[in-house]
């Protein structure tokens, strides 16, 4: 029996399909393929390595076969994503001479594979199943499994049947209804979940924590992370680092960068997941000194940098243009550290090269990759066009970016400003005609804003907030203030659209971010920073504008635009106007 033990402890760490082999070998000469279910192991192990045909040459040769045998199949299969050969397996299974029955154990897998491929009928197929067999009502874990299928197709009436219908709930039931209805837009009510949970007693654990925290992300209200971390702190799991990881990561997305590093700096010993977050929070805002810092400590402590260290790295160099230091980062990471470029390093290196003008290089790149290039690489060149209005290249990368997501109207619509910022009016429109041939629609800009523990949303011209006089007042007095002490003139050069000037002025004096700033000015304490959120790119002139108030209005702002975080104080910003 200890030679079998080795064996399987082999078979169990084993990475390589030569070794596997070679371990078929001495099982075949010295044991059974019933000592420890041995056989079922090796199957495991051929479909874990993705050799399937020698998994199911295996699993046929074997001389007998019971229920772990096949759960062991059709485990392999699910974990491979394998959802017809699931099926497969269990038609042969049920009409086997044994006519086995599936439990608790198969259908997890089955399920598994359902929730994998999205697959709705297939799912329903399975949950008939579970009720013919009785499980139901014995196995919670098949009920979670179920919950989850259904609310990751969008199904949440059945998901929430099924959870109200089940009298064996366990506190996975609870954190599985948290993060189904997070993923399907309602994290508010994912957080009445969590609440409910409390409410009956269960005792909160890591994957409760977790999925909360994800829904304050969602739900984007500092007031309620604040609380969720005094109720961290409550219940001793501030020193769970999995738990301060996703803290940090949670302060960083809602703005509140130095809550962020007083979290980090509150880790014993942090381990590679928390400094990496950390890093990736100086790179999200745009302080790429204090990343490319970070990171040196982090490898001076003896924390070893992966792919994903490294995309964070360079996206913060991108964000900082700090382009010398990116390139640095990018051959070291490979000659130093033995990791090979992907295609997230790839993107990062054309962002960095072509947001500091080296569209060319950033070019001759994307042609010299080993690998093709992705929608983010090409994006990356296209952005960089906009911001240096190369009209030829532009045209090159979106009629790529074309082939690659023909449906995503963005790249239609950065193409367009393209040709609107030269003038060529007649080929903008000729772009915006063809998006809306192929039924693409622009999403509307979009900006939010905390006050009073609730999200306030603008769109441009938005007059639809009670307190829309005041807030339109408020934008009046802060463009005369920008014009009198600073001799600001509006940069309608933003504004893409052939119309005449004052037209330009006011359509450019409504955007959403403007009126959330003023709005913030109205309602925030002076103490307090204004942080807005917004769904697309700011522009230049409420970037400008952003400065001005800064330093009229003496006030702290940070804005979060789809790519970053700027953070605006005494007329400057942290971008240093590169973005």
């Amino acid at each position: 029996m200890a030679n079998v033990s080795s064996l399987i402890d082999s078979i169990t760490s084993c990475v390589s399909i030569f070794k596997c082999r070679l371990l078929h070998c001495k099982v075949v000469k010295n044991v059974s393929y019933r000592h420890g279910f041995i056989g079922d192991q090796l199957v495991g192990l051929y479909l874990r390595l993705g050799h399937e045909v020698c998994a199911e040459k295996l699993f046929d040769e074997m001389p007998e076969r019971d229920l772990v045998s096949w759960n062991s199949l059709i485990s392999g299969y699910s974990k491979r994503g394998y959802l017809g050969k699931c099926f497969e397996a269990l038609s042969r299974m049920m009409r086997s001479e044994m006519c086995f029955r599936p439990n608790e154990v198969t259908f997890l897998s089955i399920i598994s594979a359902c929730v994998y491929g999205r697959s709705r009928e297939e799912g329903q197929c399975v949950h008939g199943l579970v009720m013919k067999s009785g499980v139901l009502d014995e196995e919670v874990k098949v009920v979670n499994a179920l919950i989850n299928w259904y609310g990751k197709t969008g199904d949440l009436t059945s998901s929430c049947k099924l959870f109200e219908d089940s009298s064996v709930k366990n506190l996975v039931s609870w954190n599985t209804m948290i993060l189904i209805h997070l993923l399907n837009g309602l994290a508010e009510e994912g957080l009445a979940y969590f609440s409910m949970s409390r409410r009956i007693g269960n005792t909160l654990d890591q994957a409760a924590f977790l999925a909360v925290l994800r829904v304050c992300e969602g739900i984007g209200v500092v007031k309620l992370a604040q609380g969720i971390h005094g109720l961290i702190l409550l219940s001793g799991f501030n020193a769970n680092k999995c738990i301060a990881t996703g803290l940090l990561d949670l302060y960083a997305k809602l703005g509140r960068l130095e809550d962020s590093s007083t979290v980090f700096l509150e880790i014993k010993c942090p381990d590679s997941l928390a400094w990496t977050a950390m890093l990736a929070a100086y790179a999200t805002h745009g302080y790429g000194k204090d990343a490319i810092k970070h990171f040196e400590l982090m490898v001076h402590y003896g924390i070893s940098p992966d792919h994903v260290t490294f995309t964070h790295l360079l996206s913060a160099c991108s964000h900082a243009g700090l382009v010398e230091e990116g390139k640095h980062y990018f051959e070291t990471m490979s000659k130093r550290y033995g990791i090979e470029p992907r295609l997230d390093h790839y993107s990062c290196m054309v962002d960095l090269m072509g947001r500091s003008g080296f569209l060319q290089e950033a070019y001759r790149l994307i042609k010299e990759m080993p690998m093709e290039a992705s929608s983010g690489v090409w994006g990356a060149l296209l952005g960089a066009c906009r911001v240096y209005g190369n009209t030829q290249l532009g045209v090159k990368a979106a009629e790529r970016l074309f082939e690659l997501e023909p449906c995503d109207g963005r790249n239609y619509i950065m193409l367009s400003n393209i040709y609107s910022a030269s003038g060529q009016w007649k080929d903008a429109s000729r772009t915006r005609n063809l998006m809306k041939q192929k039924g693409l629609v622009r999403g509307k800009g979009c900006s939010y804003i905390e006050h009073g523990n609730k999200i306030h949303k603008f769109v441009v011209g938005d007059w639809s907030h009670p307190e829309s006089e005041k807030i339109q007042k408020k934008l009046k007095e802060i463009r005369k203030k920008m014009k009198n002490e600073l001799g600001y003139k509006s940069r309608t050069e933003f504004v893409l659209h052939d119309v005449d000037e004052d037209v330009k002025e006011e359509m450019i004096n409504q955007h959403s971010e403007k009126i959330a700033m003023a709005f913030g000015l109205l309602m925030i304490s002076q103490i307090e920073t204004i942080i807005i959120r917004k769904n697309l790119r700011i522009c230049g002139d409420c970037h400008e504008t952003a400065k001005a108030i800064s330093l009229i209005e003496k006030r702290r702002l940070v804005i979060r635009d789809s790519k970053r975080f700027h953070h605006f104080s005494q007329g400057s910003c942290s971008c240093r106007d590169y973005w």
